[in-house]
């Protein structure tokens, strides 16, 4: 898969389930529940994994609940590509969409875990 990244990386783990999708022009996805795995996550977006085929361009809110700070976060996320995982399930690309610069500091704290 082509580099896409305009941040670092970090190798995480965490599970969500996607219960509805949305778009801009008020265009909703209701009753989905697609369960996710987040493989990594950057200041601008996140990468995960399922089994679900999801629509791209649209958005859905996440909460993000980082083990190592004992931080979360209430975003919305938008998918933006789609690729195939190693073990076969979808992986895709999504970006982090009118986050204030406020949580940059829950980064910076799992970037400096990271490199110890």
């Amino acid at each position: 898969m082509e580099e896409h990244r305009r941040a670092k990386r970090i190798m995480i783990h965490m599970s969500l389930e996607i219960s509805s999708l949305f778009k801009q022009d008020n265009i909703k996805v209701s009753n989905l529940n697609a369960p996710i795995e987040i493989l990594n996550i950057s200041r601008s977006g996140i990468g995960f994994a399922t089994d679900s085929t999801l629509p791209i361009g649209y958005y859905f809110n996440a909460r993000l609940e980082f083990v190592q700070t004992g931080e979360s976060l209430n975003c919305v996320v938008r998918i933006i590509r789609q690729g195939e995982h190693e073990d076969g399930r979808k992986f895709y690309g999504c970006e982090f969409v009118g986050m204030a610069s406020v949580f940059d500091y829950i980064f910076e704290d799992i970037e400096g875990e990271e490199e110890e």
